[in-house]
């Protein structure tokens, strides 16, 4: 079975998610001839019933942005019961990937995506937009490794012709929700900078510190009554960290840091050095290995032998539009679909024989690297009826709910140590003659996801094929 069918001319369009969102699934599309690349979000009306007014607002305000650090908006072509919206396709994957659960990433790592998420941040609140659910997930890595700000489905207008209003819609994720969003009509710039602080955290750290902004939540109390300093995660921040993460994370909202008193403190414009370079001389004067570049004030408490966050990224084009996307849309808007059927877009094989499918599947690392970068996926040394053998008594013995979805993908089903859902696929993948178990995250926290990871990983040691990782 092909891992790629026609999308209409000399566009191909790739059966694996790049991911998936509240109304519908992200798919890669590939010009044969050109190598442009793009991402595709598609939409099903006749599943997502509540999905055209989300989605219009949506556009309406993705539209009209251009920004570095935002993903840029191409275009839509809408049918009756589908939609489908064109994107910037970020070849890094969301910022989770990059943070490492319980550890974090280099200081200078998370000081230099802090300052891109500052600059989109201060472009949308410019134009009077408020995006209302910041989080790592929401969060991609372009292939120049710049952070970029994508999904406006909770974004709206919270100034127009120099008069702001209040706002008052509950929404966002619970984690990084500011405490007024939850109890009374609120500022919109404060409580985007407030979730900005959550994500902060979450670099530094590794973990996220309360599941909601509550008075139910004991950790959320302890930090509102100043009684945090000897528990996770705050014990892990270096001084300058640490007091910055306080000012944006107060409880009032009108001493809350503001967005330009964000970026001119002393942690953000501290000179961290140049975490990848692997000939630092050390106090003695002799080479050191790769290392982490950061002092302890520098910020994070951590062992200077923690692993580095590689984020090297592939030389692959430029994020410009595609000049040949206007030839596509105008294709799409004429009906011009070429696949024989009489639909415009050919859709993934259904196929429920789990084995047949993973059997059939045809990858290759060079096409392979047409997806997302991604640290959830790793090679084994055994055939593709063992490993999923193997992976069924991996859930058994975690307690996941798993199944078979219709492109042969293992859906497994979840809560976090929040209690939220959370759900994953696996799709297992013939590569050049190996099986790859490739990891993504369907609903819930990236955090999370990638914990549950690493323990599956660990729980498949004996089949884990450690000369391919």
């Amino acid at each position: 079975m092909s891992q790629a069918s026609i999308f209409v001319e000399d566009w191909l369009c790739y059966n694996t998610n790049l991911g998936e969102g509240a109304y519908g699934e992200v798919k890669l599309l590939l010009h044969r001839k050109t190598k442009e690349k793009i991402a595709c979000k598609m939409i099903d009306h006749d599943k997502y019933k509540d999905a055209s007014l989300h989605i219009n607002r949506e556009v309406m305000i993705h539209k009209f942005l251009d920004h570095e650090n935002i993903i840029k908006y191409y275009g839509r072509r809408q049918e009756p019961a589908k939609e489908y919206i064109f994107l910037e396709y970020a070849s890094g994957g969301e910022l989770f990937q990059m943070i490492e659960p319980d550890i974090g990433m280099p200081s200078s790592e998370a000081q230099k995506f802090m300052k891109q998420l500052m600059n989109g941040i201060k472009y949308l609140h410019g134009k009077g937009i408020a995006h209302r659910d910041i989080k790592p997930e929401n969060l991609l890595i372009g292939a120049d490794g710049k952070l970029k700000i994508s999904d406006f489905g909770m974004a709206t207008l919270f100034r127009f012709k120099g008069k702001e209003r209040l706002l008052d819609k509950k929404c966002g994720t619970k984690p990084y929700l500011a405490p007024e969003v939850l109890q009374r009509p609120y500022y919109a710039q404060p409580a985007d900078i407030w979730s900005c602080g959550i994500v902060l955290v979450a670099m530094l750290t590794g973990e996220l510190p309360w599941a909601d902004t509550t008075n139910g939540n004991e950790e959320f109390i302890k930090w509102k009554n100043e009684e945090y300093l000897c528990d996770t995660p705050w014990r892990k921040l270096g001084n300058t960290a640490l007091a910055l993460s306080k000012q944006i994370l107060n409880i009032d909202s009108e001493k809350r840091l503001t967005l330009e008193q964000v970026q001119k403190h002393p942690w953000m414009k501290f000179q961290f050095g140049n975490d990848d370079e692997s000939d630092v001389v050390d106090s003695s004067g002799e080479k050191s290995a790769k290392r982490w570049n950061s002092m302890m004030e520098a910020e994070t408490r951590q062992n200077a032998d923690t692993p580095d966050v590689a984020l090297s990224q592939p030389n692959l084009p430029s994020s410009r539009k595609p000049a040949s996307l206007v030839q596509l849309l105008k294709e799409l808007n004429e009906g011009g679909a070429r696949n024989g059927r009489g639909a415009f877009f050919s859709q993934p094989a259904q196929n429920a024989d789990l084995m047949t499918h993973f059997a059939q599947s045809t990858i290759t690392k060079e096409n392979f690297q047409d997806f997302i970068k991604s640290m959830t996926r790793f090679y084994v040394k055994s055939t593709h009826e063992r490993t999923l053998e193997c992976l069924c008594n991996a859930f058994e013995q975690s307690h996941y709910t798993w199944a078979a979805d219709a492109s042969g993908a293992v859906v497994i089903s979840t809560v976090d140590l929040m209690k939220n859902p959370l759900v994953f696929k696996v799709n297992l993948l013939k590569m050049d003659g190996k099986v790859m178990l490739d990891f993504r995250l369907s609903k819930g926290c990236g955090l999370e996801f990638k914990k549950k990871f690493l323990k599956l990983k660990e729980s498949l040691k004996d089949i884990v094929d450690n000369k391919n990782i």
